[in-house]
């Protein structure tokens, strides 16, 4: 208990600093998200990572905290993809190469043991679809963070139920570190996790939670997965179908995504966030409820069926501007970012 709150307290102030002194370097480095209206430094994600493997690893070096092997192979495996993430945000790989090394990544955390050859191929997929939506929320000051605090408590909370301590530390680390980090990241933001952080927290989150279901029914995971990861799921669903209907390429960035269409209607940035976030407590908690068997597995339908309808309703938030108007925007960035 006190281990805990010692470990959580070091990882957010250990965020908090880390991100203080590496924004400076992205700055001079020019390695910014320009598809804001201000260009914000996109490595604060390596205080997330940093914080949390250095905490998680120390306490499983000294014995204190032991992770277990399961876990320590999860945590290597996370480094790696924000390894990949850090490539990103320096060469702009494209999302496909994203989803392929982090589908590697997690082929390797997958415990096959329990769900066999197919559920563990559907795993493997899923948890790399659930790191790169956690990437796609990265758009909004504060997002990406407050979504992955609230599922990092929830995941933990199940983790704890399957007396898997391991992985419940590892959860409170990652939240702590993520809280450490919003303190820079809440609107008007300093710095934003980057495809480093957000491929990271979205990985770990992803595979724990996959990891908590082991040995469960197929399909009631299906539904409480979805209700621990329902805005993350829902800000892709959304960008894809907008995206196909309006016959752009899915993989063209736009502001299209979940917290643009709230803000169309009115809210302000930290509002839109606040509204994401208790909208991903909803659904968390409702996925903890099921996991726990207290709630049946109709709870995590209502999810299903909430998320699908917002999602059909925000479709009809225009965010779109006229073809002519939006290709000059382009260009008339281009040449500001070449010149």
């Amino acid at each position: 208990m006190l281990y805990g709150i010692a470990a959580a307290t070091t990882a957010l102030l250990l965020a908090a600093v880390l991100a203080a002194l590496i924004r400076p370097l992205a700055l001079r480095l020019g390695l910014v998200d320009r598809r804001r209206t201000r260009p914000v430094p996109v490595l604060g994600g390596l205080a997330v990572v940093g914080a949390t493997c250095l905490v998680a690893g120390a306490g499983d070096w000294s014995g204190v905290a032991p992770l277990g092997t399961g876990v320590g192979k999860l945590l290597i495996a996370g480094g790696a993809v924000a390894l990949l993430g850090l490539v990103a945000d320096v060469w702009r790989l494209k999302t496909r190469f994203l989803l392929i090394g982090t589908a590697v990544a997690a082929a390797c955390v997958v415990p096959y043991a329990e769900f066999g050859v197919v559920e563990g191929v559907l795993g493997v997929g899923w948890i790399a679809f659930v790191a790169v939506a956690f990437k796609g929320l990265d758009h909004a000051d504060g997002l990406a963070g407050t979504v992955g605090v609230v599922t990092a408590f929830g995941v933990g909370a199940c983790a704890s139920a399957e007396v898997m301590d391991g992985l419940a530390v590892l959860l409170s680390v990652l939240a702590a570190a993520l809280t450490g980090f919003l303190m820079h990241n809440w609107h008007p933001a300093r710095t934003a996790l980057g495809a480093t952080g957000s491929l990271f927290a979205g990985f770990v989150l992803a595979a724990a939670a996959l990891i908590t279901r082991s040995g469960y029914d197929p399909l009631a995971s299906a539904g409480v997965l979805f209700a621990l990861t329902a805005v993350p799921g829902a800000d892709v669903l959304l960008v894809v179908l907008s995206r196909l209907l309006a016959g752009r390429p899915v993989l063209r960035r736009g502001p299209d995504h979940l917290a643009h269409r709230l803000r169309r209607l009115g809210l302000t940035p930290p509002g839109a966030t606040v509204v994401l976030g208790s909208a991903s407590f909803a659904g968390v908690l409702v996925g903890v409820l099921v996991h726990g068997g207290w709630v049946g597995r109709t709870g995590a339908t209502c999810v299903a069926c909430v998320t699908v309808s917002v999602v059909l309703l925000l479709l009809r938030v225009p965010v779109y501007g006229p073809r002519r108007l939006e290709s000059t925007q382009v260009s008339g960035h281009l040449r500001v970012r070449n010149g």
